[in-house]
């Protein structure tokens, strides 16, 4: 399938992790379809509508219907070659409708689950957290039971959307909350390359009945680092408010929170030899790395107004 232009059909892609694996999809030639929430008039939100029209501006094909559907479903995937979903976490189980239909069609070179977290087969969280993971690895094992060719993705952090919400460049905020030490490393990936690294492997042979990791060295950083590297690019100095203990051990995003950032899971494991990690399969993809990232963040932050200096 490598270098091939396979036809990718994606569950979830009018979501915010979604739209970045359409537009990842369409632009390195694939023929790209979408499976969306039917349109009915008065019911849905105009935003909605708009990321129908965006998709279609794009030359996405859009088949309408519901989970629920199965033929439906059954008729789409024969029209297809490559699944990929990004379904959120509230519908993470909601896959197995998906896998059912891929099992029923019976021409599916290769489906992709909705993960991109944590690697769920080898990190263990807080109840609140473990409980997602957990249900990551359930669709793993009804993906493998069902014979079906799979590649599983561990993408670990998503960075635009954890670097908005630790530092909030886009605000004129003087403090900073520190999770733990603040030094444990975690690894944040620019969302446009969790899309890209995705579609690459999904039409890649090697991958076929293999887990990839992306684990680029260029975006393995800790809290404290991540700060002061901020505060280098934007010239604002941060107080910082750690927060040493978990507070509310049964709140799913602080759980997700104390995982990462305070107890550092997501390099808790060593990469076996075997392990696939996607900056070494494709090498020659450039990848957006955190400095990247922080130095688009300082263009695009407010500017202090005069008032601020008096």
């Amino acid at each position: 399938m490598a270098g091939e232009r396979s036809k990718i059909l994606i569950f979830g892609g009018t979501g915010y992790l979604g739209m970045y694996m359409v537009k990842a999809s369409v632009s390195m030639g694939h023929p790209t379809h979408v499976y969306a929430r039917p349109i009915t008039p008065g019911t849905i939100s105009s935003k909605q509508e708009q990321q129908h029209r965006e998709l279609e501006s794009m030359g996405v094909t859009i088949f309408q219907g519901d989970l629920d559907e199965h033929e439906k479903l059954v008729q789409v995937i024969r029209q297809v070659d490559v699944v990929i979903s990004t379904l959120p976490v509230p519908q993470y189980l909601q896959q197995i409708k998906i896998i059912n239909a891929i099992k029923e069609a019976g021409n599916i070179k290769r489906f992709v689950p909705s993960e991109y977290g944590n690697e769920a087969d080898r990190v263990t969280a807080l109840p609140p957290f473990q409980a997602i993971l957990d249900n990551k690895k359930k669709i793993r094992r009804a993906t493998e039971a069902a014979g079906i060719p799979y590649t599983f993705v561990s993408a670990n952090s998503l960075a635009a959307y954890f670097i908005d919400y630790l530092l909030h460049p886009h605000e004129q905020r003087e403090e900073v909350t520190v999770y733990g030490s603040g030094k444990a490393k975690a690894v944040l990936n620019f969302e446009e390359d969790v899309a890209t690294y995705t579609i690459k492997a999904a039409t890649d042979p090697r991958t076929r009945h293999r887990l990839m990791i992306i684990r680029p060295p260029g975006n393995i950083i800790t809290q404290l680092e991540l700060i002061s590297a901020w505060e280098n690019k934007s010239g604002r100095s941060l107080r910082k408010v750690h927060i040493p203990a978990l507070p509310h051990p049964d709140n799913v995003p602080v759980s997700i929170l104390h995982n990462i950032f305070a107890v550092g899971a997501q390099l808790i494991f060593e990469l076996r030899e075997d392990d696939l990690e996607a900056s070494n399969l494709f090498p020659d993809y450039q990848y957006t790395s955190v400095d990247r990232l922080l130095d688009i963040c300082v263009v695009n932050a407010p500017k202090p107004k005069l008032s601020t200096f008096g």
